[in-house]
């Protein structure tokens, strides 16, 4: 460009001209302007360097590095030295993309902006413009290093610039297995009996974690041991003389697994008890006796029974026996006892014992039944309510519901066939029954169950029943056929409702309620991506939703529907 074609810049230009050449004329010497010394920036991080032209030529007038390119210099300068208009940026990082994949790169901003991976332009948005302008791209990275730069020119006005780079993680897009791990070493320490494993850490951008493997050396497959996000693992294999083998895979946030490393050996000192016998249950119990039964522990040769008067202790030595069952004479009749069993093999290595389990010789008598169970139709379910139970041993209420049946073939009149919908704790003579309230009807009763498992609906076959109907709170509009979207409520703790539906995180989605009041959904809001949270739903009812997904001409696809359920 010649001087004289920038309007009145000629005049200052020319005048620096003159300066220069009096000054070499006096033997001064002259020193153009440089950028800053060599800048070596961290792995990942880009390189930036600053021009004050649009066509990045010359010397940049500033070299430094950015991790993130997030700038909005509004209308000033970028950096000192440089004009606030007519300056060229470029950012540039050359990484290893390890096995490569889906990924999107996304640009936006004002004025000019270009992306290319390894040289090829993938972006451009080259336009003088006073608003914002964007573009995404979608594509394949191959395996091993790539170099990503991003140029950016301000010609006037506001100077702002956005780019980001990302594995795309769906496994609907993402079929890239990652690379296997390098590095692996494994080396077992005799005094801790532990065996260390280490490997080097992979570079995918998309790695979620690694998964650890164990085997018997004599074995064919491999054991799962763990997933962890760190490049170090700690293992206590059995210490039974045994070699074993380890390898690890790199998973993926799409679940693709990489190939396994190769299998590294150890071999364990010969040191290890049996397991802690598992399953210890009282299968009988008389005014005789009781009988006690376990899972068999390999390598036992024979179990030693023990027994207290206390969960905690001290428990004391009965006898030993040789397979995984044990008879046990009465002590008082009403006591409570607690046993735990010990596996001991050949060696005569002890397990740790057992989990404990208690009994109590012949306690058959079943607790009292509840009386004044009431059942109040909610716009959640039904409100239960009754008088305790006498007993002083009960451990838990179990609420039932069910559905009348005609018997009077033999006298009895109506019959109400129930399911257990939960337990509630002894303390407690209330429930607030869940359900959705669409006018059916049920019958309900509350059953009694001591701390020895006796049910008073099981030894007398009797329960105080109520028939209740359910409000019908439904819609008085039916849900359309016909709509591709599938959406889940959940009820939070603190009572607000939770919707999440299938579809585009970007995409725009309407959300409805079924106002009672003016018998039609009425709008909550309009959505952009796949959830939303409704904090007015409020306690003790139920709530109907339709969700719609909205176009960008503004119409709507047919409605999905669903309901939540708040408790008092």
């Amino acid at each position: 460009m010649s001087l004289s074609s920038v309007p009145g810049r000629s005049a200052h230009r020319l005048g620096t001209l003159a300066t220069a050449v009096a000054l070499a004329a006096a033997g001064v010497a002259l020193t153009a302007p440089t950028a800053d010394a060599a800048t070596s920036c961290s792995a990942n991080v880009f390189t930036r360097t600053f021009y004050a032209n649009t066509a990045f030529s010359g010397a940049p007038k500033k070299t430094d590095c950015d991790s993130t390119i997030d700038q909005n210099w509004g209308t000033g300068a970028p950096a000192a030295g440089l004009p606030a208009n007519s300056f060229g940026v470029r950012w540039s990082v050359t990484r290893d993309f390890g096995s490569g994949g889906p990924f999107t790169l996304a640009a936006s901003g004002y004025d000019g902006i270009r992306v290319y991976l390894d040289g090829t332009r993938k972006i451009s948005l080259w336009t003088n413009t006073s608003s914002s302008h964007s573009k995404t791209v979608n594509l394949t990275v191959p395996s091993g290093k790539h170099t990503l730069r991003v140029d950016y020119v301000n010609w006037t006005g506001t100077a702002k610039v956005k780019f980001g780079y990302a594995p795309r993680t769906s496994a609907t897009y993402d079929k890239t297995a990652p690379l296997a791990p390098k590095g692996l070493r494994a080396s077992y320490d005799n005094d801790t009996r532990r065996t260390s494993l280490s490997w080097s850490k992979n570079v995918e951008m998309d790695l979620a974690n690694y998964r650890v493997y164990r085997k018997l050396s004599t074995a064919t497959a491999w054991d799962y041991l763990a997933t962890t996000t760190s490049t170090t693992y700690t293992d206590t294999p059995p210490t039974t003389g045994a070699v074993y083998q380890y390898r690890i895979r790199a998973i993926d946030k799409a679940a693709n697994r990489s190939s396994a490393t190769s299998a590294l050996a150890v071999t364990t000192l010969d040191t290890t008890a049996p397991a802690a016998p598992t399953n210890l249950a009282v299968s009988t119990a008389t005014p005789g006796g009781l009988s006690l039964t376990w899972t068999a522990v390999a390598d036992a040769a024979l179990y030693q029974m023990e027994r207290a008067e206390s969960a905690d202790g001290p428990y004391r030595a009965l006898d030993v026996s040789d397979d995984a069952t044990f008879w046990d004479v009465p002590g008082d009749l009403g006591t409570v006892y607690y046993y735990r069993v010990v596996a001991v093999d050949k060696a005569g290595n002890e397990s740790a014992p057992s989990a404990s389990v208690h009994a109590r010789f012949e306690d058959l008598t079943p607790p009292s039944p509840v009386t004044g169970l009431t059942a109040t139709p909610t716009a959640y379910g039904f409100a239960l309510s009754w008088q305790a139970s006498t007993s002083d041993d009960v451990a838990r209420y179990a609420v039932h519901r069910g559905v009348l049946h005609d018997s009077d073939e033999d006298g009895t009149g109506d019959v109400c066939v129930g399911n257990l919908v939960d337990y509630v704790s002894p303390d407690t003579t209330s429930y607030a029954y869940k359900t959705l309230p669409d006018g059916e009807q049920a019958c309900l009763y509350v059953d009694v169950v001591d701390t020895y498992g006796n049910s008073t609906l099981q030894w007398t076959k009797k329960a105080q029943v109520v028939t209740a109907t359910e409000l019908d709170t439904t819609p008085g509009v039916a849900t359309p056929a016909g709509s591709t979207l599938a959406f889940q409520t959940h009820v939070e703790d603190d009572g607000t409702v939770t919707l999440q539906w299938q579809g585009r995180n970007s995409g725009t989605y309407r959300v409805y309620r079924w106002s009672p009041g003016t018998g039609a959904y009425e709008k909550l809001s309009d959505v952009v991506g796949i959830r939303y949270t409704d904090a007015t739903a409020g306690r003790g009812t139920t709530s109907y939703y339709w969700v719609t997904s909205v176009a960008a001409d503004g119409t709507e696809s047919a409605p999905s529907a669903s309901y939540a359920i708040t408790g008092p």
